[in-house]
This record gives structure tokens, sequence and C-alpha cells, in this order.
């Protein structure tokens, strides 16, 4: 198979939770044990550190590969989903791996994979566990795709593991408050791995303590911690909170040799030195147009927040959904007095965009519908004054056909 055949055959035959939904995930973890297994266990061949949450586990990732690149480590990120190509989940030092890399992964592994009918999720997990061993790296950041307790990726022993915000989010799978969504999270915590938490609520505090108690694990709470204010090149306020358990971590991490220089060095160059897209990601400055793919109301209360900061005389928001979510609460976020241009993502968990309107009407949010994020964008761009705010969002998915 070619290098598009492959993605092909790993997109339509076994399901991904992205396109599919709840119907691509599997409740527990014999099929990635099992494949880890044939791979000769490749997790246990590099150091790695475990980060989960509902928001900034992304931008965390990439913050600590980009510090310990600055310090002189060869370091494997792992994240997901992918916005413009599949390669971007699994990177060294920056650079994806290889086409050949996972055209020949998938070919040697192809009858197994079928035979045992592992996810996207859980062939994508080997094949970056396997890629990094082989390469041999110093250390790996491995982001959670979903949850933690029951995540792919939750057959690593991590040096030491970061649980970025908590919110309501996949509340069909993780559960439908706080408290059940955080000791799906806390799953990660393994025995004697010390923890950092960067954002902690009182619903969630006392989970998070209850289980590292239970695995002897050291747990640290960033936000009691006093840190340097170091300046990041992700944009938004809210990367506060990420820097700070970044640099938690940094300093509990032992075995490798951090200094101040290369935190602000890495914090100052983290799109360069790992290629991050989505991230309250400027396209253009007059009028000001931003991208981001904060996608439930922790994220977006965030985002608006954000925006708000700018002072526009008018906001226009093109933004699309998946149909699996709970627009109730999202919706009731966003303001009124702003000009609405509805979308669809191009995928088949797209919600409608004569859906959105309708749903959006409710809560007094006005505008019209187009066929494509795109088409949506160049309307409101034509429309936008100079000084007005553009902001494209919702969805990862509507963020990767603008980026």
């Amino acid at each position: 198979m070619t290098y598009k055949e492959t993605l092909n055959w790993m997109f339509q035959q076994l399901p991904m939770y992205q396109q599919k939904g709840a119907s691509a995930l599997k409740d527990k973890l014999d099929n990635i044990i099992y494949f880890s297994e044939v791979l000769g266990r490749p997790e246990k061949k590099f150091k790695s550190i475990h980060v989960a949450g509902t928001n900034g586990k992304g931008s965390s990732s990439h913050m600590l590969a980009s510090i310990l690149q600055e310090a002189g480590y060869k370091v494997g990120l792992y994240t997901s989903p992918h916005l413009k190509d599949f390669r971007e989940r699994i990177k060294i030092n920056g650079e994806p791996i290889g086409k050949r890399c996972v055209k020949d992964f998938i070919s040697k592994h192809k009858a197994f994979l079928e035979y045992n009918e592992l996810s996207f999720f859980e062939m994508t997990v080997g094949m970056a566990f396997h890629y990094f061993a082989e390469e041999k790296v110093d250390i790996a950041v491995i982001e959670v795709g979903l949850g933690g307790r029951l995540d792919s990726t939750n057959i690593i022993i991590p040096e030491i593991s970061l649980i970025t915000n908590i919110g309501l989010d996949h509340t069909q799978i993780l559960g439908d408050t706080l408290e059940k969504i955080a000791l799906e999270k806390a799953g990660i915590i393994k025995r004697d791995v010390p923890v950092v938490i960067s954002e902690s609520k009182p619903e969630t505090e006392g989970i998070f303590k209850l289980i590292a108690a239970q695995k002897s694990a050291k747990i640290v709470f960033a936000e009691e911690l006093p840190n340097e204010n170091y300046e990041t090149d992700l944009k938004g306020s809210y990367q506060k909170k990420n820097m700070n358990g970044v640099v938690t971590v940094l300093k509990e991490l032992k075995g490798f040799g951090i200094e101040s220089m290369h935190i602000k060095n890495g914090l100052l160059n983290c799109i360069k030195n790992t290629g991050l897209l989505g991230r309250w990601q400027v396209l253009g400055e007059k009028p000001m147009t931003v991208c981001d793919t904060a996608h439930n109301t922790e994220g977006l209360r965030m985002i608006l927040s954000q925006i708000d900061k700018y002072g526009a005389k008018q906001i226009h928001f093109v933004l699309g959904f998946v149909n699996d979510k709970d627009l109730k609460d999202v919706l009731a976020l966003f303001p009124k007095n702003a000009k609405y241009y509805f979308t669809r993502p191009n995928i088949p968990r797209g919600l409608e965009a004569e859906k959105l309107k309708q749903a959006a009407s409710e809560f007094g949010l006005k505008g019209k519908t187009y066929k494509s994020v795109k088409v949506g964008l160049k309307k409101a761009l034509n429309n936008a004054r100079l000084d007005d705010f553009v902001y494209i969002g919702g969805s990862t998915f509507v963020v990767s056909e603008v980026v």
C-alpha cells in the first residue's frame, strides 16, 4: 500500500473516535497490552511523562517537549488528534514520523490488527511507542487520548504524570460530574510515581489526593507553589495555568538537567520546536482572525474571555460542532450581539449547519448557514471591518479546515 492507501485503511477499516464517536472506544486495555507484547513491550524501553486532562493537556505536552528539547534531549511527543496530517501525532524533536515508517509499520502488522480488531487509536499508540523505542528517545511526552484509566496510553509507567484542567466533556463516556471525570483522569496515577495537578477544584482535589494516597504517589498542586513568571509563544492568558503545571513537573522530574534558561527558551519557542497548530492561532491581523481547538464549556469560557479583552466593536464567530456535543451549556456562553456563521465540519460526526443554527437561535444567537467552514470564513472576512474580531472554532475539525 502507498502512504495514502495506508491512511485510508487506518481511517476507514477500523473506527476512530474522532470520526465515529463512542462506538470506536474500547472499555479495556487487553488489545493494546497484547499488541505491546507482540511489539516487544516498547514502552518499557524509553522514559516518559504522561499528561491527562480535559483542557490544556495538548498545550502542556508541547511545552514539556519544547523545554526538554532546549535542554538537549531527544524527545518523543505523542498527541491527538491531528489537524492536517496524521503524522502530527508522532514526533521526535518536532519532526513528524516518516511516511515510510507509517506505511511499513502497518504493512508488517496488518494481519494482526485485522484479526484482533484493534481500534485506530490502539494501533496508533503501538506505532508511536515502537517508533520511540526504535529511535532511542531520551524521554517521550505522552498525551492521553480520552479519559485516562482506560486510555490506550495508560500502559506506560512514566517518570512523572501531569493532570491539567478538569471540565465537563465527553460526559456520555467519562461521566456527567466533575468528580466522575476526575476519577477517570486519576486513572493515570501509578504506584510510587509522582503526579502534578496543574489546576484543581474543590470537586476534584479530594479525589486526586485519595487516589495518590492509595498508590503511594507524591502529589503536588502547582497552584500552591510559587513559580517564575515565564512567557510563551502560545497565546492566550489561559496558558498561565498550563505553564505553572509544566514548570512544576520539570522541577519534580528526576535525572534530567533542566535549567531556568531551558524553560524560558522552551516556552518562547514552543511552536517552532514542536510545530503545534490550532492553539489561539492568529491567521490574520486586520481584522484580527484567530482559530482555536477549544470545544467544551471550560475551554470556550477561557477563549471568550480572551476575545473580550480585545474590545473589538464587532465579533464574527465561524462555528461548527460535532453531532454528539451537548450544545446547551456551550451556546449559552456566546454573546448575543455577535454575528454568526454556522458551518458543518467535514467529518461523519459533523453537526448539520441548519441544526446548529436552530439550536443557537434558542439562545438568541443569529446568523446564516454556509456549506463549508472555508465559505463561512470567507463571508466573515468580507463582512468584517479592520477593527473587528473573527473567530473560528467550536471543534478541532473546524480548525483543521482553516490552518
